[in-house]
């Protein structure tokens, strides 16, 4: 009595499909860092720079006028200190609320106009 009774349900498979990487997986440092070494094009490489000079540099400079560690600087504008490391080293790929944060704690203008 095969395929007879309660147990016996034609039952779909199921099928699970891996998601594409999400846009915040693109941006991440390793993969993008891991796709130059590659040689690979990378939309994130395209669309995403990292810190200019001229915005790393004015940043430590008002940071360092102001006396402030990179910890505390930080703290001001509740974020965490690894993000101050990144801006400073060139690292990071910018943020325009971050920055904007960062030109209020410290009282200086860090954009240009373009």
């Amino acid at each position: 009595m095969a395929g007879s009774g309660p147990l016996a349900q034609d039952w779909e498979p199921i099928v699970i499909r891996k998601k594409a990487p999400s846009a915040a997986l693109k941006k991440d440092e390793k993969v993008v860092n891991a796709a130059r070494c590659a040689g690979a094009e990378n939309e994130s490489i395209k669309k995403y720079e990292l810190v200019p000079t001229e915005l790393k540099k004015a940043i430590m400079q008002a940071r360092m006028d102001k006396k402030l560690t990179q910890a505390q600087l930080a703290q001001m504008i509740n974020e965490k200190p690894q993000i101050i490391q990144e801006y400073e080293s060139g690292k990071a790929i910018p943020n325009q609320q971050i920055i904007c944060k960062l030109e209020r704690a410290l009282g200086a203008k860090l954009r240009r106009k373009k």
